[in-house]
């Protein structure tokens, strides 16, 4: 069951050594499907406006005493954005899904540091305080109707280009390229060492 109401109130609010505030955001992104229904290799993520103003982001929030980052990263990502979905999956192993009938395999990273896209110290432009930022990527596997912040944000799809453009923190736009950039060299790795397998493995679940 999904709760439908947002964290508020920073008496859990995690700060550093230099007393900036900590905070966790979430790239959410999904592989546009092709007409016969199976998983294509055009990326979209997913962008939401602030609370504010209709600047466009990537979900983001405070990191709390009582989670990890991905915790964090996942929170943030259900309660702004209303999806839920899998911190760093291969994009090979998302092409193997469809092939599986719906079963898939995680591919665990070996540390928090690898599913991390990164680190930053910005400044607030409207508080003119210092915050730590880290960024995760997030596999979309359900887009939800109902969610916490659904009558305070808009939520887009839209292609890398568009993403980069209304993105209106750096931060974040410097985290979408380092998810593209993964992406691209996670697949291409995939494609040398198993570059028959999704064929072959195909034919065979065809031929039973």
């Amino acid at each position: 069951m999904v709760c439908l109401v947002s964290r508020s109130g920073r008496h859990l609010q995690r700060y550093d050594n230099l007393g900036r505030r900590q905070v966790v955001g979430c790239i959410p992104y999904r592989y546009k499907s092709t007409s016969d229904g199976t998983t294509g290799n055009d990326l979209e993520v997913l962008v939401i406006s602030s609370q504010k103003c209709q600047k466009m982001m990537f979900p983001k929030g405070g990191w709390e005493l009582d989670e990890s980052r991905e915790e964090a990263a996942l929170r943030e990502s259900l309660e702004e954005a209303g999806v839920l979905g899998i911190v760093e999956v291969n994009i090979y192993l998302i092409k193997l899904l469809n092939l599986l009938l719906k079963f898939f395999i995680l591919k665990k990273s070996s540390s928090l540091k690898q599913c991390e896209l990164g680190k930053w110290d910005f400044i607030s432009k409207r508080h003119g305080t210092f915050y730590e930022g880290y960024m995760f990527p997030l596999l979309v596997k359900e887009e939800l109707d109902l969610w916490p912040e659904q009558n305070l944000r808009q939520r887009t799809w839209m292609n890398v280009k568009e993403a980069r453009d209304v993105c209106q923190h750096w931060w974040m736009k410097e985290a979408l390229d380092i998810l593209v950039e993964r992406l691209n060299s996670m697949d291409q790795q995939n494609e040398q060492k198993f570059p028959n397998l999704c064929t072959d493995l195909a034919a065979k679940i065809s031929s039973l």
